[in-house]
């Protein structure tokens, strides 16, 4: 609800007795009217003042009504009725939940003093335009002519509108009962239909479910043949890596100028020997990525990382190697973003093969490093001048161990296929871009990063009952430009839905009275959802929490973080860039 600065006052009244609560009645429907709120909202209205007005004149000797304007981003009448209480509001406090049925918003707030301020709030329907600034003073002139009717009146009008109301009642139920009875009519045939139907269904039922089997036993045949393959080279390259770390060190001691001199030929072939080892190792340790990978042990850990710098280590860590090649390594991050929020060391991985290939696979020239930000995407582009890759190998060369026929430096098949699976597990992609005699481009896309103030987050409500995480979150989402509700309880968060639909939900699993899966459960559709907990839990492996749209740790809680987790979960799902925790 918007503040009391960004409304426009409109019309005061009082209530010290039985006359000021249909006074209050009759201008809060007149009020209604002038914004804008059509006939039903207008009776909703002067009914919740009417019971509100009530009950709090019964606890004050006077009650202070004043009408406001919000002409602020979600348009609608606000209604403060301010009273310093002189009996128990006991009986206030329980017509406060008939009231919120009827507005949009009801809340309470203790004033200096002792004193008491309920704030109803009824919006204007979507798209309606309010009062111009131009039009108040006309309409602040005409709410105060309102002339006091007598109580007789009133009751007559009150009594109109609830015949209207019954009028209304009564066509429904007779359309209701038209309807059913064309109903009855469409059933009869819908079931003379399905009798006919029937057997012709029984029996495609019953190929469909002797495919089915089939489709499952085939499924599981496959499945275990994808497990023992994951076993089998996760086991081979644990014992290959025993012998060949032997001779790797072999090779050193014997090269050792310490050792007994060789000649120049032993020299040679033992360094052979080193080299053929080297690779061998290489083959192991990506045969061993590659297995953690299709198992699913490759999880991305999102968090703030600085592209320059990531980049300027990544130069100079492979900068000796194309020393040693003979050609130019190139950073270009001018147009890169200065943050993203990413698992880095999955980057680096990735970043480091796409570089190693163009080193391995480029005779002259250079290997060229380029970061930029794109709108829907962040790229990082890896471009050599090699022989490039012809058309009809470029989408195989994503295929497990094939290699480009003729290509005449080493590799063993996997170096693109494991970076394509951890792109993926960014939620991102790879795409490769070649030209037969001038090099190979391979761009890296990763979701951009956007900071909370870019979101338009709205109205959030924040549901934890911890109150210094409340705090920090609160604290951050402000800073963003979202206006702020508080839920200390599952079943204060579902309330403050039902009665001001938010935009976004920040909730904790562990919660009293309702916990947060009971409130995931219960949520409308269409409002995004974002995790924020210490609980050990994965949407991914808990079919409870689909409804959420990305999970944040609250010992990950930081501006970039939260601005990622939200991001996906307004884009539509947890899977982009990992859980955040």
């Amino acid at each position: 609800m918007s503040g009391p600065d960004a409304t426009a006052e409109l019309l005061r009244i009082e209530i010290t007795d039985e006359a000021g609560v249909f006074a209050v009645r009759r201008a809060g429907r007149a009020v209604a009217a002038e914004v804008g709120l059509d006939h039903q909202d207008q009776v909703r209205v002067a009914t919740a003042l009417s019971e509100a007005g009530r009950e709090l004149q019964s606890c004050a000797e006077t009650v202070a009504v004043a009408f406001r304007l919000d002409r602020g981003r979600r348009p609608g009448l606000v209604v403060e009725l301010d009273l310093v209480p002189r009996t128990s509001m006991a009986g206030a406090d329980a017509c406060q939940a008939a009231v919120a049925r009827l507005m949009s918003a009801v809340e309470r707030e203790d004033r200096p003093g002792g004193g008491v301020r309920v704030r109803l709030r009824k919006n204007l329907p979507a798209g309606a335009a309010p009062p111009a600034e131009a039009d108040l003073d006309g309409l602040r002139a005409r709410l105060r002519r309102l002339e006091p009717v007598p109580a007789l009146e009133e009751l007559r009008t009150q009594n109109a509108d609830l015949m209207a109301a019954l009028e209304d009642l009564q066509r429904q139920k007779d359309e209701l009962r038209d309807l059913n009875s064309e109903l009855e009519q469409t059933n009869r045939g819908v079931m003379a239909l399905y009798g006919e139907i029937s057997e012709e269904l029984a029996e495609t039922n019953r190929g469909v479910v002797a495919l089915y089997a089939d489709l499952e036993e085939k499924s599981g045949q496959l499945r275990e043949a994808g497990e023992a393959k994951n076993r089998f080279w996760a086991n081979v390259s644990h014992e290959l890596r025993t012998p060949v770390n032997g001779v790797l060190g072999l090779t050193r001691l014997l090269l050792d100028p310490a050792a007994d001199p060789l000649t120049g030929e032993q020299r040679h072939q033992i360094t052979l020997i080193g080299d053929a080892g080297g690779t061998l190792l290489t083959l192991v340790d990506e045969l061993l990525d590659m297995a953690r990978a299709e198992r699913g042990g490759v999880a991305a850990r999102a968090a703030p990382v600085p592209v320059p710098a990531l980049l300027d280590e990544l130069a100079e860590l492979l900068r000796p190697m194309a020393e040693e090649a003979g050609l130019a390594l190139v950073v270009d991050a001018d147009a890169a973003p200065p943050i993203i929020v990413t698992d880095a060391e999955m980057l680096t991985r990735i970043l480091r093969n796409l570089v190693g290939n163009g080193l391995k696979f480029t005779a002259e020239g250079e290997v060229r490093i380029t970061a930029r930000a794109e709108p829907r995407h962040t790229e990082f582009a890896v471009s050599d001048t090699g022989a490039g890759i012809p058309a009809a190998d470029r989408e195989r060369v994503f295929e497990e161990f094939y290699r480009v026929p003729g290509s005449a430096a080493g590799g063993t098949g996997l170096g693109l296929p494991y970076a394509l699976r951890l792109a993926r597990a960014l939620g991102g992609d790879l795409l490769l871009d070649s030209t037969l005699g001038e090099g190979t481009t391979v761009t890296l896309r990763l979701p951009p990063y956007r900071r909370l103030a870019e979101l338009d987050l709205g109205h959030v409500l924040v549901a934890d009952d911890d109150a210094t995480t409340r705090l920090v979150l609160r604290g951050l989402v402000e800073d963003g430009g979202a206006r702020v509700t508080e839920a200390a309880d599952g079943r204060a968060a579902l309330d403050t839905v039902a009665a001001d639909r938010p935009d976004l939900v920040l909730l904790d699993l562990r919660m009293p009275v309702l916990d947060g899966y009971d409130v995931l459960a219960r949520l409308p559709s269409g409002i995004p959802v974002v995790l924020v907990t210490s609980a050990d839990v994965s949407p991914a492996g808990d079919p409870r929490l689909a409804r959420a749209g990305a999970l944040l740790g609250k010992d990950r809680i930081h501006p970039e973080t939260l601005a990622d987790a939200i991001r996906r979960a307004k884009e539509g799902g947890a899977g982009a860039g990992g859980d955040g925790r």
